[in-house]
């Protein structure tokens, strides 16, 4: 089966076809013109499942290849004719993935950059109302319990209704969990599902072989629909647990809809207030590796068990 067109890819396919029609219709007084755009488009949808095959196959001999993958993140390079300060320009579209020096068609952003946007916008629209991948749980053997959220729209406006477990995911939870363990790890899709389907591969046995690595033990993992930061509270109520470990999907944004934040808080109980938290945020491929982040997670755990605390108290 042909792999997903990468979006610049995509992108880029639709500037060419754009292009193509533009110079089409500016010769169309011309009779040897109108034959030959008339022969473009009934010949579009053979090239474009040409381009998409060689998309594909490139692809797939990348990955024999142990090729680096597609980044999800564009490289911004300037599209300003004649910058005043070039060297300070190239500085800092290299320091920051920000939409800087994308220039402009009159008074109006260039047509491929507002296909870029409208992109990444919906990648983030996506985020927050996709789910995360059954499979992935189930590699992982994580079973799902949920919060008080209902739906996405309630999720959005009642921030609070994430905080809580109902009454099902509670009593599964007393029943399959180990009860009191020095660390428990729960996952949960947050605001960006695909922030856990991107991450949680690496992310996860990453931290494992870390907390492994400190001799430190583990209790019975598991995914809760619709979490919030603060459902950790509710969760060390039920467990209690010395170190809880929470890996979330972000509020997604228009550079990344995959980042994954680790909320780790020692005994976590009802009334735990947000500095009692440490946090590691911007896991993904464009900010903090997810093995890199994995294995720093389980030497913060280990630090919290060693100190007897986290967040502001904590000295990392």
């Amino acid at each position: 089966m042909n792999k997903a067109v990468p979006m610049d890819q995509l992108v880029d396919m639709v500037m060419a076809e754009l292009e193509k029609k533009l110079s089409a219709s500016k010769a169309a007084d011309n009779p040897a013109a109108i034959r030959s755009m008339n022969s473009v488009l009934e010949n579009e949808e053979a090239q474009r499942s040409t381009q998409v095959e060689k998309v594909s196959l490139v692809s797939e001999l990348d990955t024999e290849l142990d090729s680096a993958p597609v980044p999800e993140l564009d490289t911004f390079t300037s599209k300003i004719p004649t910058p005043k300060w070039e060297e300070g320009m190239n500085e800092l579209l290299a320091s920051t993935p920000a939409r800087i020096g994308v220039w402009r068609t009159g008074t109006r952003a260039l047509t491929k950059e507002v296909l870029k946007f409208r992109r990444d916008h919906a990648a983030a629209v996506d985020s927050i109302y996709g789910e995360a991948s059954q499979a992935l749980l189930d590699e992982f053997g994580l079973f799902t319990v949920e919060t008080r959220y209902e739906n996405t729209e309630n999720y959005l406006k009642r921030p609070d209704m994430g905080r809580i477990v109902t009454e099902e995911g509670i009593a599964a939870i007393q029943k399959k969990c180990k009860m009191k363990p020095q660390v428990q790890i729960v996952v949960s899709d947050g605001l960006s599902a695909n922030a856990v389907d991107a991450n949680l591969g690496d992310v996860y046995p990453s931290l494992l072989d870390s907390l492994s690595a400190y001799g430190l033990s583990t209790g019975t993992p598991f995914f809760v629909r619709g979490g919030r930061v603060a459902v950790m509270d509710h969760i060390g109520e039920i467990v209690q647990p010395e170190v809880l470990v929470l890996l979330i999907g972000e509020r997604p944004g228009l550079v990344s809809s995959k980042s994954l934040s680790a909320y780790i808080c020692y005994k976590p109980r009802k009334g735990t207030v947000e500095s009692d938290r440490t946090v590691i945020s911007n896991i993904h491929r464009g900010g903090t590796p997810p093995l890199e982040g994995g294995a720093h997670i389980g030497t913060i755990v280990n630090k919290m068990l060693e100190q007897k605390t986290s967040g502001v108290n904590l000295e990392i």
